[in-house]
């Protein structure tokens, strides 16, 4: 047993040890001096055991729920200190911005913690805690929810989670600051924490000090990010490296780490035509899917590497015609896409071949009043405005939430004795708020782009060559689709002999892969074994 633990669990943490800290309240701050040197939030750790069969062998573990601070690099709101310079006053005896970053960890029994692989993983967003990935994919338990339909409402059903990560890896689940149980307080808050560059440094600080609290430096490390935290993960890869953190692999679901690549209306950006052009196997897949294919081969990957030509080819080509293309030239290519995706030749000439993110979901099933699902287009539910252009909801959103919500809820209270009386924010709504300016390596400061954090891998990759990456992706996922994730690495600026490190898994799935149970499998089976491949231990 690791030693804290036993001391942990011997002790049992004091009832007051389950609340996540919440800053102080207004009227009863301290003097300047004093509020300095107080810190905003104070660390908290609960600790609970328990088991979990895979593969039809039971694993004890022990669970640690519980908060780490993380502090502001100094990331300041210029503006607003000149302001107040402006009007005499100062705000210099605020306290500086801290975050406290919720975790779950479960460690296995019996294993020296030198000797044995830890994966810290967290969801995306950005603005999302890692619920999903903790009650749906590799946690010990597992909410049991509706594969491509509705899941009914409560009583929810957790059960063992006979796919968890647990028989290759301990396990981090960690919140991002501001939602689950995390919080953040003091001067400039979410400029401090609500960035690209913000967000990473965050996590690097969450790591290493994770690392030294459970005597975890010597173990094979490794960084699971799903959607946008793909983007967090790969960033990362360079961040630990900056801290001396070399990691064993990076592992990447449903992975976007240019956002160059995600669509937007045509009418808005005329001229980027890169979205329309990975975007287009996913339709293809969902068109596929629900018989919207004419002379439907029955091999879907044959059929997507068809599709997959003809996206970087004909298509491509094109689209880079703008206004030159020719009418009978343009006629064809609609003719093609029509083909592949199962939308009319009428209303791709409509679009200009162009086909706008939320469109396709609306579109290819209005005959029936249908929406496609947009994490994972496999799910359908009701149009809401059947006159609309593009989608108004997500009915994979929908089906599946509540249960995840729910579940957690009861799990995190109940069984790791967390959270009583505090609310647990399954996500928070800072998508358009986020400060999307990323630093990459080489520049001499952040640059007004969308971010794109393939030259931090890329001098990750360079600077330790025997960084191991692994991309997972679900072939109905419209929110990041699965060919975005080829198209990116296909331009990872590495040599040849680095390029190999990286390894390709798909499934007939969606965003979250794990929603479907045979995908479920395949990816424990697959990320299990490219720890133990790459990681030389038990």
């Amino acid at each position: 047993m690791i030693p804290i633990l036993a001391a942990l669990l011997a002790a049992q943490a004091a009832p007051a040890s389950a609340q996540p800290p919440e800053p102080p309240k207004a009227g009863a701050q301290k003097p300047a001096a004093e509020a300095e040197k107080e810190p905003l939030f104070k660390l908290t750790e609960v600790a609970s055991t328990g088991s979990v069969t895979v593969g039809g062998r039971r694993i004890g573990y022990q669970a640690v729920a519980g908060t780490l601070v993380v502090h502001s690099k100094g990331w300041e709101d210029t503006d607003a200190i000149e302001n107040k310079a402006k009007a005499g006053g100062d705000d210099d005896d605020k306290p500086k911005a801290e975050a406290s970053m919720f975790y779950t960890a479960y460690f296995k029994n019996g294993i020296p913690a030198s000797d044995r692989p830890i994966t810290f993983l967290f969801n995306g967003g950005p603005g999302s805690s890692t619920v999903w990935l903790h009650m749906g994919a590799f946690g010990p338990v597992r909410v049991q929810t509706a594969d491509a339909v509705h899941t009914p409402p409560a009583p929810y059903s957790v059960v063992n989670n006979d796919q968890s990560l647990l028989d290759a890896s301990d396990l981090v689940f960690i919140d991002a600051p501001g939602v689950g149980f995390s919080r953040i307080a003091g001067k400039d808050k979410e400029k401090a924490f609500y960035g690209v560059d913000q967000d990473i440094d965050a996590f690097a600080q969450f790591i290493t000090q994770f690392l030294s609290k459970y005597g975890r430096w010597n173990s094979p490390k490794y960084v699971f990010g799903e959607s946008y935290g793909t983007m967090r993960g790969a960033g990362l890869a360079l961040a630990l490296q900056n801290k001396d953190v070399d990691l064993n692999g990076l592992i990447l679901l449903s992975d976007i780490l240019n956002w160059d690549f995600l669509p937007d209306d045509p009418q808005i950006n005329p001229g980027v035509d890169y979205p329309y052009i990975v975007s287009l196997p996913t339709y293809a897949a969902t068109a596929w899917y629900h018989n919207r294919v004419a002379n439907r081969p029955v091999d879907l990957q044959a059929f997507l590497a068809e599709v997959e030509g003809f996206a970087t080819g004909e298509y491509a080509l094109a689209l880079i015609k703008g206004n030159d293309l020719q009418p009978d030239e343009r006629q064809r290519i609609a003719e093609k896409l029509s083909a592949y995706t199962g939308l009319s030749v009428p209303y791709l000439l409509k679009t200009n071949l162009r086909i706008q993110y939320g469109a396709f979901q609306k579109e290819l099933l209005a005959n029936q009043e249908q929406t496609t699902g947009t994490l994972d287009t496999r799910f359908l539910g009701a149009t809401l405005d059947p006159l609309s252009k593009v989608a108004s909801y997500d009915p994979q959103s929908s089906a599946i939430s509540a249960a995840y919500v729910g579940a957690f809820n009861t799990y995190v209270r109940q069984t790791l004795h967390y959270g009583e009386g505090v609310e647990f924010k399954s996500g928070i709504d800072i998508y358009g708020d986020w400060d999307y300016k990323h630093q990459p390596p080489g520049a001499s400061k952040p640059l007004i782009a969308l971010p794109n954090v393939l030259p931090d891998l890329a001098v990750a990759m360079k600077q330790d060559p025997d960084l191991k990456v692994m991309v997972n992706g679900g072939y109905y996922d419209v929110s990041t689709p699965y060919f975005a994730g080829k198209f990116e690495m296909r331009h990872l600026p590495v040599p040849a002999n680095i390029l190999s490190n990286v390894e390709y898994h798909y499934y007939e799935s969606g965003h979250m892969v794990y929603a479907h149970p045979p995908s479920l499998k395949a990816i424990h089976d697959n990320v299990a074994d490219f720890i133990r491949r790459t990681s030389n231990t038990r």
